[in-house]
């Protein structure tokens, strides 16, 4: 398997992905007009043409035989050019002594507080394909590229991970606060969203705290938890450091994770070793690789052993990699 920046001819698998996708994956939407327009900025993207907080960064899993099956990408400095909004729960006390009254309520609070932050976002990947290494390399290959280039990328890292809905692509979240304010399904909010209508959508929700007692008791469990095709995904980024503070999508409830992007262990222990090619042996551990390019950039999951400077990894796999001998490359081990 093998991870590569997406290209233009990618237009007609990315469509059929995002429609098997369903709700809920709103930088993902199955539009062919907007997923060209994206591409293109992708494109841009990969080559350095753009600023920061335009850039676009998109990657494809490729299986053994070049086929696309899943994506994955991630936002320079998301909420530069127009607002980005956030639920953050908070809590509000009130007590009283001589009526022998004290009640703890959690509230929703509308923030730009993740404003300038480098976003994960639009990953996917077939059911099919969602065993062994794939949801690590697919997951954390943009760990790898952000630790090539940190003079791109912002120094808190989030993810706004897909909150729960039914298999009618119904959510108890936006059903019980969101459609009081616009009379439209949440599929059909989630795929406005998905085709630039976020911030219009999110400026016409209420701007005072929102007591969360008044939404439905499904409303009220779904915030800060997750899609249940989702978990795995969760799991993976927790792996490396991110994890849950409080802010949720005020779209579905879903949870944000975060962190410093320093702090994220493939960034952080990441090294560039030159690249040998032997055999790496049994006790070898896979490895996350990276050829350290930018528009040509290629990572894939392989078995490698580290000695005295070098990466050691199979001919199959520097071949993946289209590097020769002697050549650096970033790796970190797959799971820490």
């Amino acid at each position: 398997m093998l991870v590569r920046a997406a290209e233009e001819r990618d237009l007609d698998t990315l469509l059929a992905l995002a429609a098997s996708a369903g709700s809920g994956l709103t930088s993902l939407p199955a539009s062919e007009d907007r997923l060209a327009e994206r591409l293109q900025r992708v494109e841009q993207s990969f080559r350095g043409a753009v600023a920061q907080a335009d850039a676009d960064y998109l990657f494809v899993l490729e299986n053994e035989h070049g086929q696309v099956v899943g994506t994955s990408g991630m936002l320079g400095a998301a909420g530069m050019r127009e607002p980005w909004y956030s639920y953050r729960m908070g809590l509000t006390v009130a007590a009283s002594r001589e009526l022998n009254v004290y009640r703890q309520q959690p509230t929703l609070f509308l923030v730009n507080d993740l404003t300038g932050a480098t976003a994960l976002c639009s990953y996917f990947l077939g059911p099919d394909y969602r065993l062994a290494d794939n949801p690590r390399l697919l997951s954390k290959a943009r760990f790898m590229f952000m630790a090539e280039y940190p003079q791109d990328f912002s120094p808190r890292v989030i993810v706004e991970m897909r909150g729960r809905s039914d298999g009618a692509g119904r959510s108890p979240f936006w059903d019980s606060l969101g459609q009081h304010f616009f009379r439209m399904d949440f599929a059909r909010a989630d795929y406005l969203t998905g085709i630039g209508n976020k911030a219009f959508i999110a400026e016409m929700m209420p701007k005072f705290p929102l007591y969360a007692c008044f939404l439905s008791e499904a409303a009220r469990e779904a915030i800060g938890q997750v899609h249940p095709d989702s978990e795995a995904g969760r799991a993976v980024l927790e792996e490396e450091g991110m994890c849950y503070q409080g802010y949720v999508d005020i779209f579905d409830g879903g949870a944000t994770l975060e962190a410093q992007r320093s702090q994220v262990r493939a960034i952080r222990d990441s090294r560039t070793l030159l690249l040998a090619i032997g055999t790496p042996g049994d006790e070898a551990a896979t490895h996350l690789i990276h050829n350290r390019l930018r528009e040509g950039c290629r990572m894939i999951a392989a078995p490698a052993r580290v000695a005295a400077g070098t990466l050691v990894v199979s001919a199959a796999s520097a071949e993946q990699l289209k590097l020769r001998a002697g050549t650096p490359v970033r790796a970190v081990a797959l799971q820490g």
